[in-house]
C-alpha cells in the first residue's frame, strides 16, 4: 500500500471518516465518479487553460497514516486518503479542495509551501471556494452559527491545515493568515465569485 507524501511541499485536508474508510481500489472507483461532477470538471479545465497539464493518474486513492482526508503535492498530483474516506461527498470534497490548491499552484510561479503566508492564503481559497464550509458540513461537525459561521470555519480549517506544516508555528500561521485573509478570501479565481 501506498503512503502519504510528507507534508511539505503541499497541503492536506483533514479527516473526518470513522470505521476505517475504504480500500484503494473503492476509492479509486469514488474518484472515477468525482471527475464527472460538475464542479471537478471546471477546475480541471481551468488548470489545463492555465497549462498544467492534469493526467489521468493526477488524482489518486492511497492509505494515509496521518489522520488527514487528502493532500496536493507538487509535481505528484492530489491524494485522497481511501483508509478516511466513508461517502462520495468526502472523496467530491477533498478532490475540489485540493485541485484549488493544484490551480493556486500552477497560477502562481513563486508559489512556496513552506511560507507560511502562501500556504495560509490556498487554504483559505480552498475553504471558502469547495464548500467545505457550507453550513450543513458544518452542522454535521457539530458546529454551528446563525452569522459568520462560514468564515469562522474557514480561519479554523486554515489554522489546522497550516499548523501542520513544519515551517510554521501555531503563531507564524495566526500571523499569516490574518495578514492575507482579505485579498485571499476575495480572491475567487477561476470562479467569477465563490461559488
Amino acid at each position: 500500500m501506498a503512503e502519504e507524501p510528507g507534508p511539505e511541499p503541499g497541503s492536506g485536508s483533514f479527516s473526518s471518516a470513522v470505521n476505517g474508510g475504504k480500500s484503494i481500489e473503492e476509492c479509486q472507483d469514488m474518484i472515477r465518479r468525482s471527475l464527472r461532477s460538475p464542479m471537478v470538471k471546471f477546475l480541471r479545465e481551468h488548470l489545463e487553460k492555465a497549462g498544467c497539464v492534469v493526467g489521468d493518474n493526477f488524482i489518486k486513492a492511497v492509505h494515509c497514516k496521518k489522520l488527514i482526508s487528502g493532500g496536493y503535492v507538487r509535481g505528484e498530483g492530489i491524494m485522497v486518503c481511501s483508509n478516511h474516506m466513508s461517502i462520495q461527498d468526502e472523496v467530491n470534497q477533498v478532490v475540489i479542495h485540493e485541485l484549488i490548491h493544484a490551480y493556486d499552484d500552477c497560477r502562481a510561479a513563486n508559489l512556496d509551501w513552506a511560507n507560511c503566508a502562501h500556504h495560509a492564503c490556498s487554504e483559505i481559497r480552498a475553504g471558502h471556494l469547495s464548500g467545505d464550509c457550507h453550513y450543513k458540513r458544518e452542522l454535521l461537525r457539530g458546529f454551528m452559527k446563525i452569522r459568520g459561521h462560514e468564515q469562522e470555519c474557514v480561519r479554523r480549517r486554515v489554522m489546522k491545515s497550516v499548523i501542520a506544516n513544519p515551517y510554521c508555528s501555531e503563531a507564524a500561521a495566526k500571523d499569516a493568515m490574518e495578514a492575507v485573509w482579505d485579498v485571499c478570501y476575495n480572491d475567487t479565481q477561476p470562479f467569477d465569485r465563490a461559488p
